[in-house]
């Protein structure tokens, strides 16, 4: 179900130019800079690299001034790996980045203060555009333009691009379409009417074969080995499925997995979390429209961590203090009952979704 209208629910009130687009207001409040620096949240997925390549296109072709993407943390899912290597993609990470006076900071595809970044306190931040729900804390930002009505950040750097009339190279156009549609995919679709046109209009100029070298990127064995895990690990609560799995060999494999158990025809709602490192990873699907994942995510996971996402996406992170097996046992039951209540699911024996007898039979075969 695509989602009505395209005008943004929070929009940039502070620049004190009027009458202006908003793509028009962005590219002014960076005049004075020496030098753009796109970042993004922490391990960055195609609509935040996506959104970063076209907005540094539209920033050397419209202010003629250098950029710098950035990349905050490591790119650990096979296709995100893809599209950064058939793309050739220029990323620095960003603690190596050496900061200078005139340096103007742009948030994309995040916000301040959310937990999903590193950037320090001390780079102020220029520019914020993103599509997420998730609260941030924009006080003193100079440009604001959140519009979570959109399934994707790439969405709106398409439109800036269009109303500026800079043509979208090869490059450009397959790393917007890519980073749109990893966001609308599924169903219900997460999509509004500018969606499918920004989609429409990339289509003809993106790259077909390197879209298709992507889509189809070659798996590592960890992959499988999670799956696996996944499976073993997984209990149905009525239209609830969890998996554990513990450690996570990468942390965007939980949303993997996540993606993959939503597809069960027997439940509306998946979770999967697992230890990454000194964090809980978190992950929900919803199959249903209008599910409000990250609220109910938020709700879930309250002051142990950080947490929020879409109406049928949403991630979060719990710091730990301990990686012990009775610690993590705890964490999870308390996750558990949390999710329960949060689903309003009562709170009912789970059933295994591969029962134990099978796994035993299987491994002696």
């Amino acid at each position: 179900m695509a989602r009505r209208g395209a005008e943004p629910t929070a929009t940039n009130g502070r620049s004190g130019v009027t009458g202006l687009r908003r793509s028009d207001r962005f590219l002014a409040g960076l005049q004075a800079a020496d030098r753009i620096i796109l970042v993004s949240h922490v391990h960055p997925d195609p609509d935040s690299l996506g959104s970063m390549l076209g907005l540094a296109h539209l920033v050397e072709t419209r202010l003629d001034r250098p950029t710098l993407i950035t990349r905050d943390g490591m790119i650990g899912r096979a296709e995100n790996r893809a599209l950064v290597d058939v793309l050739h993609f220029d990323l620095t990470p960003i603690e190596e980045v050496r900061w200078a006076d005139g340096d103007a900071v742009v948030m994309v595809d995040s916000q301040p203060k959310t937990g999903r970044h590193t950037l320090a306190d001390g780079h102020p931040i220029a520019a914020v555009l993103d599509h997420h729900d998730t609260p941030g804390e924009l006080t003193g930002v100079p440009f604001v333009d959140v519009r979570p009505n959109m399934g994707a950040t790439c969405t709106l750097v398409t439109r800036y691009l269009t109303d500026q009339q800079v043509p979208i190279p090869e490059k450009v156009a397959t790393a917007l379409l890519y980073g749109i549609e990893t966001e609308v995919t599924g169903y219900p679709r997460e999509a509004s009417v500018e969606d499918d046109n920004a989609l429409l209009q990339l289509f003809p100029l993106a790259d077909k074969d390197l879209l298709a070298q992507i889509r189809s990127a070659r798996l590592p064995h960890s992959h499988f080995e999670c799956l696996l895990q996944a499976l073993q690990s997984s209990f149905i609560y009525d239209r609830l499925i969890v998996s554990w799995v513990n450690p996570l060999p990468q942390p965007e494999q939980a949303a993997e997995v996540a993606d993959f158990m939503v597809r069960f025809e027997e439940v509306d709602w998946a979770v999967c979390g697992g230890v990454y490192e000194d964090q809980f990873i978190l992950s929900v699907r919803s199959a249903l429209p209008d599910a409000k994942s990250g609220e109910i995510l938020r709700k879930v996971v309250g002051d142990l961590g950080r947490a929020g996402g879409h109406d049928r996406r949403a991630g979060g992170a719990i710091p730990l203090t301990s990686t012990s097996p009775s610690a993590i046992e705890d964490l999870q039951s308390e996750l558990r009952r949390r999710f329960l209540k949060a689903l309003r699911i009562e709170d009912v024996r789970g059933s295994r979704l591969v029962p134990l007898r099978e796994m035993l039979q299987n491994l002696q075969t």
